[in-house]
């Protein structure tokens, strides 16, 4: 009952930049950490970053020093910025979050639909 809709992807050049968002909607009643992922076609599925409800953040080694990761707790919204982008970016990117619903006693971990980064010239 939690979806994750995430938004902001595209075609961008090389040394460009990008921001995702992602909300999360549905009966929530608390959201833990959330995070990015990304796959290329043909490729496994890798983390890029995660930050915690805290706002703790971790990240890929790919993404360290490009990419920045936050959230807007009163919007149940996650992003990531995105820059100095190369064609080995290009990939979906999915958003993750760990939540637990209303009358609910556990946690579960829930994935958004995917959206396209393509980074070419």
């Amino acid at each position: 009952q939690v979806q994750l809709g995430e938004s902001g992807g595209g075609l961008v050049q090389p040394g460009g930049s990008l921001r995702l968002s992602c909300a999360a909607s549905g009966s929530i009643f608390s959201i833990g950490a959330m995070g990015w992922y990304r796959q290329a076609p043909g490729k496994q599925r890798e983390l890029v970053a995660t930050i915690t409800s805290g706002g703790i953040t971790n990240y890929a080694d790919s993404a360290k020093g490009r990419f920045t990761i936050s959230r807007d707790n009163a919007k149940n919204t996650v992003y990531l910025q995105m820059n100095s982008l190369t064609p080995e970016d290009t990939a979906d990117y999915y958003c993750n979050a760990v939540a637990r619903l209303r009358a609910s006693s556990a946690w579960y971990n829930y994935w958004g639909q995917g959206t396209q980064v393509t980074v070419s010239s």
